[in-house]
């Protein structure tokens, strides 16, 4: 073992100072004929991400992909969701029975925003695509060896290569999704207004008062902001999940290049 790491760490040593190249004939020099070549070791890597990439937009896309997820379902702010839940207990709303009412409405929001949610996973594929194709070696194998490349986690990281797709794409997706999370809270409740119009509401008081008297910053982004960053934040927990699978258990799927790249990491690093 102690053996190993000192291989492990010369290797380490080598590749700050030569590049990649270097760095995978020393892996097999140290390994032996069963470690992957570098194009082995960048095909696996891109064919995980396919894999996994592929299987989050598929399961989001389809119909209550994300409603009926309750790990990734879109709900209304707090802030959003405090003003409703005043109105609805007003002794007048309830009288009338207008609370029920609303409720409905409510929930229709609630399903609008995660349909828009779904519908938008698919436009994901091709950005997807795009940023797979375009890594780098260096990233590659980096990414295979749990080495956080945005620089944001220390040490092993199970969400490598998740965090490197969501650092490379997230702008991109986030401007796909917008304008069809703002269509979704631009409809009217039923009752005069509009999510949107409750959200700004919300945030009006709270800045105005809360915010002023308990010194807190105060809420400067929409609505339509806070559901697509939650929709986008579903979209990368599931691609997160399957990353996990496929580095736990790389025999179980399908494609030779997947199981021979992290089953020889799993094993060997």
């Amino acid at each position: 073992m102690k053996k190993f790491l000192a291989i492990v760490l010369g290797v380490i040593l080598i590749f700050s100072f030569t590049g990649c190249d270097v760095l995978m004939q020393a892996l097999e020099q140290s390994a032996g004929s069963s470690a992957p070549s570098q194009s082995e070791v960048v095909q696996g890597l891109k064919k995980a991400l396919e894999v996994g990439t592929e299987y989050a937009v598929n399961q989001l896309h389809k119909k209550d992909g994300y409603f009926r997820n309750m790990a990734v379902k879109i709900l209304l702010p707090p802030d959003v969701q405090n003003v409703l839940n005043t109105a609805m207990n007003n002794r007048t709303v309830k009288r009338l029975g207008l609370d029920k009412v609303l409720q409905r409405k409510v929930d229709d929001v609630v399903l609008s925003i995660n349909r828009s949610a779904e519908a938008a996973a698919i436009e994901a594929k091709p950005i997807f695509v795009n940023t797979i194709r375009t890594m780098s070696i260096v990233d590659a194998y980096n990414i295979l060896k749990g080495q956080d490349v945005t620089h944001k986690a220390q040490g092993f990281d199970s969400l490598a290569a998740t965090h490197y797709m969501e650092y490379k794409t997230r702008p991109q997706l986030f401007n796909l999704y917008k304008p069809k999370m703002e269509a979704a809270l631009g409809r009217d409740l039923g009752l005069g207004f509009s999510a949107n119009d409750a959200w700004n509401t919300a945030v009006k008081y709270y800045n105005n008062y809360v915010a002023t008297i308990l010194r807190k910053p105060k809420i400067n982004y929409t609505l339509a902001d806070y559901v697509t960053n939650k929709a986008l934040d579903g979209l990368f927990y599931m691609i997160g999940q399957e990353e996990k699978k496929i580095r736990k258990d790389p025999y179980k799927y399908g494609y030779d290049i997947i199981r021979r790249v992290f089953g020889y990491v799993k094993n060997n690093i």
